[in-house]
């Protein structure tokens, strides 16, 4: 069975829409490659066709892996998360001890996060650093610099 992967509504209309267009558009691009390549003549020396046949392997093995992990996603009610601690969805302000350099993170799970946009992935150091953790409290976390020590300032949703 699929590890329960927990996710914000945006992140899973996301995860929706990505399959919906696997299943459609994507399908109907390796159907129309696989076509032009046969119709390029013997399929025993054709390169071309060789390749659509493997990218469709691969698309369809993306198409059940998403399958499977959107069967297994559940959606968090942000309006019930506690803000007292540090869980799964949850914005969380730190500083980073040392340095004084000050972050906001939003904790999601691994296929919604983009350090861009300030999101990391529950499974990711920091975050498993911070989680359970309260305002005020100092979270020690191994990262491949070192220990850095980050005091939580902030909990919100």
């Amino acid at each position: 069975m699929a590890e329960v992967t927990y996710y914000t509504e945006e992140g899973l209309a996301k995860l929706k829409e990505e399959l919906q267009y696997l299943k459609t558009e994507g399908r109907l691009k390796i159907a129309n490659a696989i076509a032009e390549a046969r119709d390029k003549g013997d399929l025993s020396e054709n390169a071309e066709y060789d390749a659509a046949k493997e990218a469709q392997g691969l698309h369809e093995a993306k198409i059940s892996k998403l399958e499977g992990v959107y069967a297994s996603a559940r959606l968090i009610d942000e309006s019930k998360l506690d803000l007292s601690k540090v869980l799964a969805l949850s914005i969380v302000k730190i500083k980073n001890v040392k340095s004084g350099a000050e972050m906001t993170y939003q904790l999601v799970s691994e296929t919604e996060a983009d350090l861009k946009s300030g999101k990391i992935s529950v499974k990711s150091p920091i975050a498993q650093g911070l989680l359970g953790k309260s305002v005020g409290d100092i979270a020690v976390v191994t990262v491949p610099a070192g220990q850095i020590e980050l005091e939580i300032l902030d909990i919100s949703r």
